[in-house]
């Protein structure tokens, strides 16, 4: 998969966290929205919007690390999958425990599906030394 497709998700998930932003600080000044500040959906859908920001500066970041990374075409592209459902997935697993506090546990999807985009950096740069 060419490497352009993490980049373009990544601003992709930026604009979409900056807009969602936007979209949320709209009520965030009403005690009682989405439950009230301290909420389990209050959090949820804030730590979502936040996600769509790092998660897609994260995929940028990952492009740009790329040259430097001594990886096999196979790992390059298991990286690259991983940063890439991991951007989608970490938000959307955001949205659904907001909505069902039982999809909680969907969250260890995401979680290795970066911590396995992560890995590959790290191990790509200490192989490159």
């Amino acid at each position: 998969m060419p490497l352009v497709f993490n980049e373009l998700a990544g601003w992709v998930s930026v604009l979409l966290g900056m807009v969602s932003g936007a979209l949320l600080g709209l009520r965030f000044h009403r005690p009682e929205f989405l439950g009230g500040y301290g909420s389990l959906p209050r959090r949820m859908i804030r730590l979502g919007h936040i996600a769509l920001l790092a998660l897609g500066m994260l995929n940028v970041l990952f492009v740009q690390s790329v040259p430097r990374l001594t990886l096999s075409a196979q790992e390059l592209s298991i990286a690259q999958w991983c940063f890439l459902l991991g951007n989608i997935a970490m938000p959307t697993c955001c949205g659904l425990t907001a909505w069902r506090v039982g999809m909680r546990h969907l969250f260890v999807l995401p979680v290795a599906l970066l911590i396995g985009g992560v890995y590959s950096v790290c191990a790509g740069l200490l192989r490159g030394l």
